[in-house]
């Protein structure tokens, strides 16, 4: 309509998700591994590692506009924090969530497991802040603590929402192991129809192989717990999983690049729909 104001304007969800390289993904697994190596060597629940591992991925994202947030929960008497982000814009009763968990074990860093799903992830939010992305289902985004201990992070944010809360979550996205070196199969979950066609699309178009699976034993169990529709993928286990050689030299750049870029057109598909 002519003359109509700027905050009537269709919004712009660029069909076209944009593509990045190892230089955009790759550094933010070399900031969680020197939060690692000054804390002790690990990243793990209720250390300084993990507080570090949050601050940092909340800096990064409340300098690119995201409405940031800490939700608290205990884990055998110590108090720690999911961090919350979301994209202001979209349709709040028609939610897509994309999550990973940040934590890693008490015997090594986590690089791969899971620093590489908060990798991707994290870069897959910064990308939305950059195009000015405006979609038409609301954008949020999670990183998970004391998962490794069991899913307690996941489980206690979700068991914190009322029953209209959880309606409005048309699917959870979850990414874990993304790097994983040797490991020729990305693991992606059958749940929710429009992300597995998503994923195994990219994956496709590409001609790289994948299995269908209907679990990865990670965050997306406690939302599909809640009957909340799940998508997500992994790369599978790797020779150093918990370990203290789970180092950023046991991420495989390309492979960590190329689950980053699934991630982000998979996040672009279901954020323009309706």
């Amino acid at each position: 309509m002519a003359g109509a104001p700027a905050a009537m304007a269709e919004p712009r969800t660029d069909v076209t998700p944009p593509v990045v390289t190892a230089d955009q993904v790759m550094p933010h697994l070399d900031a969680l591994q020197r939060i690692a190596d000054r804390d002790g060597g690990n990243r793990a629940h209720g250390t300084q590692g993990y507080r570090d591992s949050v601050a940092y991925v909340k800096a990064a994202l409340d300098k690119a506009g995201f409405r940031t947030a800490l939700h608290r929960f205990t884990y055998n008497g110590t108090t720690d924090y999911n961090l919350i982000a979301d994209w202001p814009g979209g349709d709040p009763e028609h939610i897509v969530f994309a999550g990973a968990h940040l934590d890693s074990v008490a015997a090594g860093p986590g690089i791969n497991d899971n620093g590489s799903g908060s990798a991707a992830l994290l870069t897959t939010a910064l990308e939305v802040s950059k195009a000015h992305l405006k979609p038409h289902r609301h954008l949020r985004f999670a990183w998970w603590g004391a998962e490794e201990a069991g899913t307690v992070g996941s489980s206690a944010y979700v068991r914190d929402l009322s029953a209209a809360e959880r309606h409005r979550i048309d699917v959870y996205l979850n990414v874990d192991m993304a790097g994983t070196k040797n490991n020729q199969e990305w693991l992606i979950v059958d749940d929710d129809p429009e992300a597995f066609e998503a994923f195994e699309g990219y994956f496709a178009a590409r001609k790289l192989p994948t299995a269908k699976v209907g679990t990865l034993g990670s965050d997306h169990e406690s939302f599909n717990d809640a009957s909340i529709p799940v998508g997500g993928f992994a790369k599978g286990l790797d020779d150093c999983y918990h370990a203290a050689c789970d180092r950023v030299e046991n991420v495989d750049p390309q492979t960590e690049t190329t689950s980053t870029n699934a991630f982000i057109s998979t996040v672009w598909q279901l954020a323009a729909r309706r």
